[in-house]
């Protein structure tokens, strides 16, 4: 089942939003306002987000930046064209200008949900001097290859594909699920200690970060 984040203080626009989703059969997440958001976002691993541009706190177009790997569409009220090219500059992926049929809005949804994610599967990932090859599945620090085990493969490679963004305990145990269902929160913690010792033997750096109340995070520095 697909996940979608409805992000609006709107308490109306977002029930109704709610309603239409779960009917489709997709999981539903909320949040009112910008700050918010960013903690929901921190927590769960949506499949896709609804933003609003008018939030209380922090904007929505504040939001955006902070929303790495997951596609956004814009619903607002505003009409303005540099305002829809900017955002689409910035990273959503489509802009929808209320008031809207809900129909298209399901119809949009389903087209980002279904891309092919292939190539994007096979390109190699790097942060600095830290590289990970999908299709060889060869880890590098600076030239010098890296041994992991799977899971900490699939940890790595979670976190080169957001990074600088904090992930949560429960996000990253659902997102490596697939790969390593045998990891578990009370073994999670064993796994991402070899796995950051293993990174700073070979690079000197401290790659991975502790955020505290939250999870990890790769630190791009």
């Amino acid at each position: 089942m697909k996940t979608i984040a409805i992000i609006d203080d709107d308490i109306h626009i977002g029930d109704v939003l709610e309603e239409i989703l779960r009917r489709e059969g997709y999981a539903v997440l909320r949040a009112y306002s910008g700050t918010e958001a960013l903690y929901l976002l921190a927590q769960h691993r949506p499949d896709l987000v609804l933003l609003d541009l008018m939030l209380p706190g922090l904007s929505g177009e504040d939001v955006l930046p902070h929303i790495q790997g997951v596609p956004v569409i814009i619903l607002s009220a505003k009409v303005d064209v540099e305002d829809k090219v900017q955002l689409l500059l910035d990273g959503a992926v489509d802009y929808i200008t209320k008031p809207f049929h809900p129909q298209e809005l399901l119809a949009r949804i389903a087209v980002q949900l279904r891309r092919p994610q292939a190539e994007e599967a096979q390109q190699v990932l790097t942060v600095g001097e830290l590289s990970l090859d999908p299709l060889s599945r060869q880890v590098t620090v600076a030239g010098q290859e890296v041994h992991l085990t799977k899971t900490e493969y699939a940890l790595l490679k979670l976190f080169l594909q957001h990074p600088n963004q904090a992930i949560s305990k429960s996000v990253i145990l659902e997102r490596i699920s697939l790969d390593t269902p045998h990891c578990t929160d009370s073994s999670l913690k064993q796994h991402m200690s070899n796995l950051r010792k293993k990174l700073r033997q070979a690079s000197g750096k401290e790659y991975l970060q502790s955020v505290w109340g939250i999870g990890f995070r790769l630190s791009q520095e």
